[in-house]
């Protein structure tokens, strides 16, 4: 490149392109390419042929094809392909010594090429050399032992030679490097094409241990089948078995085995092989193992049969269940059930002790509920089905010896045992039992069997004994009071029973009060002492001023029979509506004068009647606003509330409400009146109608006009009770009628 004086380079011109628009006509790659095909313009015309008429020419020829041959040689030695066309050129020459030269040759460039082995041995079986065949599969099969298709060119060529022993010999020496399966079955069938079975049966028993898999051991037992050999069969099947184990089972071994003892007709064989194979394999791996069983037993079975494969099949699937999850009691329980409705004890035994193995984890009651049934039912099935008393006593001590009961206990245990020592005339035993349950672990539930116990045994001293640590334990348990003084009451000891439900009544904390209160009411009334009762009553009431308690002193003192009942009942009626007016439920107050009116209906005179009528109460509908929990408006409710007569006279703006009320309703009666005499008016024009719109805007909820609906803080609406004596009908009429009155307060509002 050129350079000026002061040393820089000078960068050449370059041509500039003045029309860069793109030409008329585009020539791509593709289109050379295809022009190149058309035209064939790298294609050489073959040569001419030759005819070869003196042996001169034949020697020219050969010597310009091995010179060719030999160029390509020493182009690329590696290329086997020019090795192999060279030596076959010479081998249809007849040049056998030459193309052995070749071969040779190419050996040494690449001796582990299989196909020019191949080709080699071919080329020396073609021209019978039958040594030198022979001599180049020998270095063959110890160069390349592993190359299977030079054992089985070598085996056929023995065999179509005569040569059994050269063939078997050649076998044995493939033998030894324990190849594929294929090439024992391959050794096999040649012995047994000379009817060597008995060589054919030893090379099944080496092939067996070279490739243990079941289903060459089942090959070996259908040869032995085959050939009529039963015995051996059987024999290999059970070699089979026994060469497995019970961790390397596999259902297609015991099928074929199951099987075969069909074909021969021994069905009890099949059957034992089924149920062994069952109880051995997980249920996954099994299924066809079940449908097998299941065919045989519907081909050759009975009831039995088919009832015992079915069961097998439940037995298998509990097994994998516990084997998952060993703390699942559920699938125990429908193991157990179903072991023991068919097996023998000893089975049944095994699967108790590997069930109450599981204990569970952790010490806390709901997780042993279900786990202490095992016992129960383990302890149950000792006694009741295989009559074992002793077996069953160490049942029970085991379970109670397992239990924690410094934090829980299961009563039902301990009373279990106790009953078991009964039924064995084991009395002392029993009584122990209860007394070490109530020493360690006291409970309600222990205590009440025990009670029960002693009951049933007639043993009123040991009865009161028990009733007495009882209430010291719970005093609270009123349930356990009501008991001793009926036993005491049974007993005839009424004195006693009385002081019981006095010191009851006496304890400062009950858990059913109500329920003691009653009992003893009614125990005074079995004992016809209405003076104890009136008086119970009486402190009764000073505790509670329940409704359902003067409810029930009225029907009692109804019930005495004497002159003055009705006065009684009444007065206490009287004395019940007084002290519940300051009661906060009013509905318990209207229930109150409901019986009450009910009393008097049937036993009263008008004007007690009317009184009581005057008594009850109005019923009321208002509405009140509901707050959300987070403070905001949750909108309006409304409910029903009563306002007794009694009290509205002390409420001034109740009354004062009422009567508004009751004139609102007599002005829009008179308005109607006057608007029915008027003549009918011309209907609004559309303006008149929007300008009125506009001054009265409509609400939907109306607002408290005055003062006394304001400080009443609800809207509110009578219905007045219909309070005609003579009138029977429910509260639920009451109601209705209310309803229809209100609705028709509305439209006259409206009007």
């Amino acid at each position: 490149m050129a350079s000026t004086a002061a040393g820089k380079q000078r960068i050449p011109k370059v041509a500039k392109v003045k029309n860069k628009a793109p030409a008329e006509v585009q020539i791509t790659a593709e289109q050379l390419l295809r022009e190149a095909k058309e035209r064939e313009l790298e294609l050489l015309p073959p040569p001419p042929k030759q005819k070869i008429t003196d042996q001169e020419e034949l020697n020219d020829y050969k010597l310009k094809k091995r010179k060719g041959f030999e160029d390509n040689i020493r182009k690329n030695r590696t290329v086997i392909s020019n090795w192999i066309k060279y030596a076959q050129w010479e081998e249809s020459l007849k040049e056998i010594q030459r193309a052995r030269s070749i071969y040779e040759r190419a050996l040494d460039v690449d001796h582990r090429n299989i196909t020019l082995w191949l080709k080699y041995a071919e080329m020396e079986m073609k021209s019978r050399q039958v040594n030198h065949a022979r001599n180049i599969w020998d270095r063959a099969i110890t160069i390349l032992p592993r190359v299977n298709q030079f054992w089985y060119k070598y085996t056929y060529m023995e065999e179509m030679l005569g040569n059994v022993a050269g063939c078997r010999q050649v076998f044995e020496r493939w033998m030894e490097w324990e190849p594929e399966e294929q090439a024992w079955h391959s050794y096999i069938n040649f012995e047994l094409r000379y009817k060597e079975v008995d060589k054919a049966r030893t090379i099944y028993e080496r092939f067996v241990i070279v490739h243990p898999e079941v289903k060459n051991w089942i090959k070996y037992a259908r040869f032995e089948e085959r050939h009529g050999y039963i015995a051996h069969s059987r024999k290999v099947y059970e070699r089979a078995v026994e060469f497995f184990g019970e961790e390397h089972v596999d259902e297609n071994l015991f099928v074929a085995f199951a099987r075969f003892e069909e074909t021969q007709k021994e069905f009890e064989r099949v059957r034992v092989i089924y149920k062994y194979a069952l109880d051995r394999i997980p249920k996954h791996q099994a299924q066809e193992l079940f449908k097998n069983y299941t065919m045989f037993e519907k081909k050759f079975g009975d009831r039995r049969g088919i009832e015992d494969v079915i069961v097998s099949k439940r037995r298998f699937q509990y097994e994998e269940e516990v084997k998952a999850n060993p703390h699942n009691y559920d699938a125990w329980f429908d193991y157990l059930r179903l072991v023991e409705s068919d097996a023998d004890a000893d089975t049944v035994r095994e699967v108790y002790e590997r069930a109450i193995a599981n204990v569970p984890p952790i010490q806390e009651k709901r997780h042993w509920r279900r786990y202490v049934y095992l016992w129960i039912n383990y302890a149950l099935y000792e006694e009741l089905e295989t009559r074992d008393p002793e077996r069953t006593r160490q049942v029970y001590q085991a379970c109670l010896e397992l239990i924690p009961h410094k934090k829980f206990t299961f009563a039902k245990i301990w009373l279990l045992f106790a009953q078991f020592e009964i039924r064995q005339k084991n009395l002392p035993g029993a009584r122990k039992i209860m007394g070490t349950a109530i020493g360690k672990c006291p409970k309600n539930k222990l205590l009440k069997g025990y009670i029960e116990l002693e009951l049933q045994l007639r043993e009123f001293d040991r009865c009161r004994k028990l009733y007495e640590k009882y209430l010291e334990f719970s005093p609270e348990n009123c349930t356990t009071w009501i008991k001793f003084a009926e036993l005491e009451t049974i007993l005839g000891d009424i004195e006693r029973a009385r002081a019981i439900f006095e010191l009851a009544i006496s304890q400062p904390r009950l858990d059913m009060p109500e329920v003691l209160w009653k009992s003893y009411i009614d125990f005074e009334i079995e004992q016809e002492e209405f003076e104890n009762t009136r008086n119970l009553y009486k402190r009764l009431l000073q505790r509670t001023q329940h409704v359902k308690v003067w409810i029930s002193y009225a029907k009692f003192e109804l019930s005495v029979d004497g002159p003055d009942r009705l006065q009684r009942c009444r007065q206490i009626y009287e004395e019940a509506n007084k002290s519940m007016r300051s009661c906060e439920e009013k509905e318990e107050r209207l229930m109150l004068l409901e019986s009450w009116r009910d009393f008097e209906k049937e036993f009263g005179s008008d004007g007690t009647r009317e009184r009581v009528r005057k008594l009850l109460p109005e019923k009321v509908k208002k509405r009140r606003k509901l707050t959300a929990e987070d403070g905001s408006d949750a909108g309006w409710e409304e409910y029903y509330d009563y306002i007794f007569p009694e009290d509205a006279a002390n409420q001034p703006n109740l009354k004062l409400l009422a009567m508004a009320k009751m004139w609102k309703r007599q002005q829009a009666k008179d308005d109607d009146d006057d608007d029915g005499e008027r003549s009918p008016e011309k209907p609004p024009t559309a303006e008149e109608e929007s300008s009125r719109s506009s001054e009265e805007p409509e609400t939907p909820d109306k607002q408290p006009e005055d003062e006394s609906e304001r400080n009443a803080g609800t809207e509110t609406e009578k219905i007045y009770d219909d309070r005609d004596d003579d009138d029977s009908s429910s509260s639920d009429s009451d109601e209705g009628d209310g309803e229809k009155k209100q609705s028709r307060s509305r439209e006259e509002d409206k009007d």
